[in-house]
């Protein structure tokens, strides 16, 4: 990730981080297996460049967050999180990645 230089990049950088701080707390207490979430932004490009990736502790919980329906749950969440900050994402589907520690 490039690092936020001036300090509209680092206000920003600090406002995406609080949005997804309290998205993260949701999950952890709602969807099983999640683990913890962070992003990535190059700021000369910025929102089109912002990449949320969300980590669950196994294969099995990622795969049982997209058959149950808490992915699709977890963009929108991150979505909204993000819209009440003013950042739109112009890709959700592209911009919110599932992981999980097993195969990072």
């Amino acid at each position: 990730m490039a690092r936020p230089k001036s300090k509209t990049e680092k206000k920003i950088d600090n406002n995406v981080r609080l949005a997804l701080t309290s998205a993260c707390e949701i999950f952890l207490e709602d969807i099983p297996g999640f683990q913890w979430l962070t992003h990535r932004a190059v700021y000369s490009n910025f929102p089109a460049s912002l990449s949320v990736t969300c980590v669950f502790d196994t294969d099995e919980h990622q795969t049982q967050a997209h058959q149950d329906g808490n992915a699709i749950k977890m963009q929108h969440l991150i979505q909204t999180k993000l819209l009440h900050i003013g950042v739109k994402l112009k890709a959700p589907k592209q911009q919110v990645i599932f992981e999980s520690e097993e195969t990072l």
